[in-house]
């Protein structure tokens, strides 16, 4: 690692490899801009249309798009690609995102034309390796997890919690007990928990955290009553913390009838160590894209799968699959008290190869090697840390992701907010900023298991020089950050709430000699 002018590290993670030789790449203009509408990138001969097969519905103006060559399509999407941080192109300390390496292999194996160019609605004879496929998945994601079944077909993280909470209700219902309202739902959860009780009409009652991080197991008894259908708990929480009275939590809600869901996102902690089946869970999602290395971001394709304990399984959606005879069949219809379809088809095919080639590619011993990384590498952040940050939850050590509040920018006018965007200018990602909401000024770490030491090292001397800078007056560092981005900061809370989503052309103004 090399200083620069002003004796601030740079090395990794600086220049052209993290983003920030990126400032001197011209502004990339939008494919309007680029191409117009009255040529073609391609010689197209012209075309007499004897028969109207649109029944009416053919457009009724033109197209109104630019026309564009193939090499100016191309060099534009490049173009972009290079402006953009990845994980390709450097670190993604995103806390509660996993922003993990995707293995090469799991994308050659998604292409093999069995599994990337069928169709849901095939005859099954014709998709028995893809079924195994999914059977193998089903398999391994119930042992790791110590569960009875699985439901493949949930989209995302959030509809998989969805789906989970839908087979809750179904219980209840099926056991005449739809009188159950209530949901309870820490105050350190994932803002989709409570969001998705309130959807499914559940009145939602907050459990407050305890002064290290965790919930109180009395803190729950003191909230059941007959009313309650289920507690909504994340394990580990999102102060990346484990749950120490996780089972007593879970004895407590059974005894008063309810279910246990499991926010199942930071799984990629605890997998092939702990099987949350054994601490008392009833159902619980896995994100594929965090725990197991498909694909994460853009708004899919995702992959949720959700796996249910003995008591909830009759009550799993449709399609599943089951053995029939000598081979494999889709199930499409729900006993009379199952949950029913919640998605049109099977789920996200693609996203069941990947997440099974990285599984197969790692095995038990491997995944749970990798678990073990994922938190020794936040727990070694932590510690090069910890003697300047400011730890808010000291008393336990960090699983997968790592937190730190702001007070120790106490004095310096520095926020969160201003750290963040200095910390594009070295090259990295931000981390999650002012998330979990128990946490002032919360920055949330997570640095998978994917990097090295030697990556960790140049992040931390990045974080300790950036927090050196702040207390030393520094200001304009970070209130003017990032400087050498594509970008200079920008008016997010206006771009949230008066977004220009549509392209005008220029309106051609008269000159003053007109």
């Amino acid at each position: 690692m090399s200083m620069n002018t002003q004796g601030r590290p740079t090395g990794i993670g600086s220049g052209g490899a993290g983003g920030n030789g990126s400032s001197m790449l011209p502004n990339e203009p939008l494919l309007f801009e680029i191409g117009d509408r009255e040529h073609s990138g391609v010689d197209l001969p012209e075309v007499e249309i004897v028969t109207d097969r649109l029944g009416g519905f053919d457009r009724a103006s033109a197209l109104d798009l630019p026309g564009l060559t193939e090499p100016e399509a191309m060099r534009h999407y490049v173009r972009l690609s290079r402006l953009n941080h990845s994980i390709d192109s450097g670190m993604y300390p995103l806390g509660s995102c996993t922003m993990k390496h995707n293995p090469r292999l799991n994308e050659k194996m998604a292409r093999l034309p069995g599994f990337a160019d069928i169709h849901p609605l095939q005859p099954v004879s014709t998709v028995q390796g893809a079924l195994q496929l999914m059977e193998e998945l089903s398999h391994w994601l119930m042992t790791l997890t110590g569960t009875a079944a699985v439901a493949l077909s949930p989209k995302a993280g959030a509809h998989g919690e969805l789906c989970g909470m839908m087979a809750i209700k179904a219980a209840h219902e099926a056991r005449g007990q739809a009188h159950r309202t209530v949901v309870l739902v820490p105050e350190s959860a994932h803002g989709t928990n409570p969001a998705t009780a309130a959807f499914l009409g559940y009145s939602v009652k907050p459990i407050p955290a305890r002064a290290d991080g965790t919930v109180d197991a009395s803190a729950v008894v003191a909230a059941l009553s007959p009313d309650v259908a289920a507690i909504m708990l994340t394990n580990p929480n999102t102060c990346g913390l484990f749950e120490p009275q996780i089972r007593e939590i879970a004895a407590a809600v059974h005894e008063a009838g309810a279910y246990f869901y499991c926010d199942g996102a930071n799984f990629n902690a605890i997998m092939g160590v702990v099987r949350p089946g054994d601490l008392g869970i009833d159902a619980m999602h896995i994100n594929l894209h965090k725990t197991f290395s498909t694909p994460h971001g853009g708004g899919g394709p995702g992959a949720g799968p959700v796996v249910l304990s003995e008591a909830l399984a009759p009550f799993a959606p449709v399609p599943f699959v089951r053995k029939a005879g000598d081979g494999l069949e889709l199930v499409e219809h729900p006993q009379e008290t199952a949950l029913g379809r919640i998605t049109a088809f099977h789920g996200q095919m693609g996203m069941y190869v990947r997440a099974l080639t990285y599984m197969l590619s790692h095995g038990g011993d491997g995944l749970a090697q990798a678990a073990r990384d994922a938190v020794l590498n936040a727990n070694y952040i932590r510690a090069r840390l910890a003697d300047v940050f400011s730890l808010p939850f000291p008393d336990y050590p960090a699983m997968h992701e790592v937190l730190f509040d702001d007070s120790f920018l106490e004095g310096s006018g520095v926020s969160t907010l201003d750290f963040a965007k200095a910390l594009i200018d070295e090259g990295f990602h931000p981390m999650t900023m002012y998330f979990p909401l128990v946490v002032h000024g919360a920055m949330l770490i997570e640095p998978t298991e994917s990097e090295s030491r030697q990556t960790l090292d140049h992040f931390c001397d990045v974080m300790l020089d950036l927090a050196r800078s702040a207390k030393a007056g520094d200001k304009e560092r970070f209130t003017a950050a990032p400087t050498r981005a594509p970008r200079r900061r920008l008016d997010e809370t206006r771009a949230a709430r008066t977004p220009r989503l549509t392209w005008s052309p220029p309106e051609d103004l008269p000159q003053a000699a007109e």
